[in-house]
């Protein structure tokens, strides 16, 4: 009995002194042990099933059946009729591996050649849709230092729903409140602000299609990342600090 075997392999990994080695141990048969035999946890002495369903199986006419085995003889041969060859179109396999580089380089060139008046043209479409998501790292020194206990309001509302000052809230900034300024505008000064890390523990997303601004921050910071929202970005309405399944639990 002879045994066909297909060894791929890279251009620079072509050692005929490993190849048939590779080969040999492709072909090995696994480890095996004999199964124990099975012993049932439950008493059965063959004459009926120890555990009977509630319902009996549901049945399946002929022409569901009949259907069902063309479908699995059509899935058979478009699966037989498919290259089984899994490295093909991979360029590392390929020997003219250079001449590849080459072509597809000459390739992306010329895309971007022709694509570069269109790129220009949605360039200011894509300015401001591009970036969706603001994250800061570890608060610094200095924004620790400035942060005062929490008002008495906000710390019987946490009190009265049981919510522990490592709880994430939102602050919601709504284009209405926006001073003569657009959304765009505020969601830029808020990127910088927190670019600089002058909002502990904070993240920020902008809701276009809602005209909102959120951002995220632990309860015990909440109050600062307010107050400076409103100073540094001359908000002149109501903020609302909102709670997941508690809803607005704070204003100002």
């Amino acid at each position: 009995m002879t045994t066909e075997v297909i060894l791929h392999y890279r251009p620079y990994e072509s050692d005929p002194t490993q190849l048939p080695k590779i080969a040999e141990k492709a072909i090995q048969d696994f480890p095996t042990r004999p199964l124990l035999r099975f012993s049932p946890w439950f008493p059965h002495d063959g004459s009926r099933l120890p555990l009977k369903p509630k319902r009996s199986p549901p049945g399946i006419s002929e022409e569901t059946a009949e259907d069902v085995r063309q479908y699995l003889a059509i899935s058979e041969n478009s699966i037989k009729s498919q290259s089984y060859d899994c490295t093909v179109d991979l360029l590392e396999f390929q020997p003219n591996l250079k001449r590849k580089k080459h072509l597809i380089q000459s390739h992306t060139l010329n895309e971007q050649t022709n694509s570069g008046s269109l790129e220009k043209q949605a360039e200011r479409e894509k300015r401001h849709k591009k970036r969706s998501w603001s994250v800061s790292s570890l608060p610094s020194s200095n924004c620790t230092e400035n942060i005062s206990p929490l008002c008495k309001e906000l710390r019987d509302n946490l009190k009265a729903l049981n919510l522990h000052s490592f709880y994430r809230a939102r602050w919601t900034i709504e284009h209405t409140i926006c001073n003569s300024q657009t959304l765009e505008d505020i969601w830029a000064k808020l990127n910088r602000i927190i670019r600089h890390n002058e909002l502990p523990s904070c993240n920020a997303t902008i809701q276009r299609h809602l005209g909102q601004i959120w951002v995220f921050c632990d309860i015990m910071y909440c109050e600062y990342v307010g107050n400076l929202l409103k100073g540094r970005l001359a908000l002149t309405g109501k903020i609302n600090l909102f709670v997941h399944k508690y809803g607005v639990i704070f204003s100002m």
